[in-house]
């Protein structure tokens, strides 16, 4: 499917919310081919990407996935930079994630943003439920899961949701004004809100 092939669009929908970052907000037009999806831990990204990608037809590129080396080895920044630059390459994508310290990366090649800014006691309690379920999906190349080893990390996104409640989506808009200027950007703040937003997308 050639890029073109994308072009879907949008209507505003009551209930989405609009920052003064300087982008552009409140368009009416196309999604775009690039979209990136952020939000915190718990925000229900992962969902929500694969909602969008069932809606119009875009890849999705799980961040997380791709983050890990072989033994949950963590890469480094300029490694983990580099690798982004190459899932980012294609023409077309939706891109999950939620790592600031790369969201400048990721701005320079999205047309469009969009934001889930869920509350944080939902996002902590997604957290803690998420830890008592069975370990589930492809993992990482060379990475073991278990049920041991997805309580402890789960659990410990419950603290870092609380630490960062306030902090990140200001992070969050202040590098979208400085770096996304050009995106299409909607910030969406219930599980409602987002499930009216995917039904005004259309494909062309």
């Amino acid at each position: 499917m050639t890029p073109d092939a994308y072009g879907v669009h949008w209507r505003y929908v009551t209930g989405i919310r609009n920052w003064d970052t300087g982008a552009v907000e409140g368009v009416v037009g196309s999604i775009g081919c690039r979209v990136l999806v952020i939000g915190m831990a718990g925000a229900g990204k992962s969902t929500f990407s694969r909602a969008l990608s069932a809606r119009t037809g875009l890849p999705v590129i799980h961040l997380d996935f791709h983050y890990w080396k072989p033994g949950w080895v963590k890469p480094s920044e300029d490694e983990w930079r580099e690798k982004q630059r190459g899932l980012l390459a294609g023409p077309a994508w939706i891109a999950d994630g939620n790592d600031l310290a790369t969201l400048d990366l990721r701005l320079e090649r999205a047309e469009a943003v969009v934001l889930l800014d869920t509350p944080w006691w939902i996002c902590a309690g997604r957290a803690f439920l998420r830890g008592l379920r069975k370990p589930a999906g492809e993992m990482p190349e060379g990475c073991d899961d278990s049920a041991t080893r997805r309580l402890q990390d789960e659990w410990q996104l419950i603290g870092v949701v609380w630490r960062h409640r306030r902090s990140e989506t200001e992070q969050a808009r202040a590098m979208i004004s400085q770096h996304g200027r050009h995106v299409a950007l909607r910030v969406i703040g219930s599980k409602r809100a987002a499930q009216e937003f995917l039904s005004t997308l259309t494909q062309q």
